[in-house]
């Protein structure tokens, strides 16, 4: 890499910290119980508006693999989330009325709690709506993961996002607050997806699914991006540049084996596709805040209010971690 390539990307990384300092003023916190958090603890960063019926379950599904402590940013949630954050005894929170656009879509104030607190931990960095699934997590614990990467010296782990659906109409099958959403969006595309190296960060760029297929058909190359690297060794030297899809420095991105192996890889189980996600869209797509003008929340509207099944003959039902090593969408690598 030429010099100037790589004083670009230092200063380009320098920018972003700049940056997340300059967006935590409109950060306000509202209970902080990060004296709690001890050396070895694994954490976890989100950013969420109006998610009260998700909480429940995403709480009860990390902290059965190993999350001990919570950074939570609520951005103006008006359904009674910060109420119930926080009454949670391993939660942090702040609040901020600021807008989630001009934060880069959150990022920014994730970015901030990373450098302030994140530092010297493994930090797991997820939305509401995704669940991590790593090889041998039906048995072996969060930590079992990082300590096996940190012998291994890696700094980050990847987890390709699987879009997850139910089967008949998404408004047929109600979500109760605090269920398993798996219990309802069961099927995923188990093919249909492409993926690129990016030449200048090294993060590899995936696209396909459900969305590309069902809900952007007329425009994929404008389907979202599923590739993320949510589990970070956190350092004040690293900041993530696009949502989760990459950091900087960018030798945290190479996730991947150029030799022809494979490294060890997860999958963020997304259930996204609830029967709230048509009201969800009608909101953000009034509120303005979210990439491309909310194109991406237009189309689930314009899909999933005509009642639209996203299922179809090559749906496969979820069944577990190595059904989908076995499919190709996750790697245990040489982790035995």
């Amino acid at each position: 890499m030429s010099v100037l390539r790589q004083l670009r990307l230092r200063s380009e990384r320098h920018r972003k910290l700049l940056r997340k300092l300059r967006k935590s003023l409109s950060l306000r916190a509202r209970v902080n119980r990060t004296d709690r958090i001890r050396p070895r603890d694994i954490l976890a960063c989100v950013t969420l508006r109006n998610e009260a019926p998700r909480l429940p379950y995403f709480f009860d599904y990390y902290r059965a693999r190993g999350v001990q402590h919570f950074l939570v940013v609520d951005n103006g949630s008006e359904d009674g989330s910060a109420e119930l954050l926080e009454k949670e005894r391993d939660v942090s929170l702040w609040v901020t009325q600021a807008s989630y656009k001009a934060a880069g879509f959150g990022i920014d104030w994730q970015n901030h709690l990373l450098w302030r607190y994140g530092a010297g931990h493994w930090v797991l960095t997820v939305d509401v709506d995704e669940f991590l699934v790593y090889p041998f997590c039906d048995s072996r614990p969060l930590h079992a993961l990082t300590d096996w990467l940190e012998s291994q010296g890696r700094r980050s782990f990847s987890a390709m996002l699987l879009d997850m659906y139910p089967k008949g109409p998404i408004s047929a099958q109600p979500y109760r607050p605090g269920q398993n959403p798996f219990e309802i969006a069961r099927w995923f595309d188990a093919g249909n997806y492409v993926i690129q190296r990016n030449p200048l960060y090294h993060n590899l760029w995936i696209q396909g699914g459900v969305r590309q297929r069902a809900i952007m058909p007329e425009t994929p190359g404008a389907a979202p991006a599923l590739n993320k690297i949510p589990l970070v060794h956190w350092s004040r030297k690293y900041v993530y540049k696009s949502s989760t899809h990459m950091l900087l420095p960018r030798g945290l991105n190479k996730v991947y084996d150029e030799s022809g192996g494979e490294l060890a890889s997860g999958v963020l189980l997304h259930a996204k596709f609830l029967d709230m996600i048509v009201d969800k869209a009608e909101e953000e797509i009034l509120r303005g805040e979210h990439y491309a003008g909310s194109r991406e929340y237009r189309a689930y509207r314009d899909t999933l209010a005509r009642g639209q099944d996203l299922w179809c003959d090559w749906s496969s039902e979820y069944i577990n971690w190595r059904q989908l090593e076995i499919l190709g969408l996750m790697s245990k690598g040489d982790w035995a």
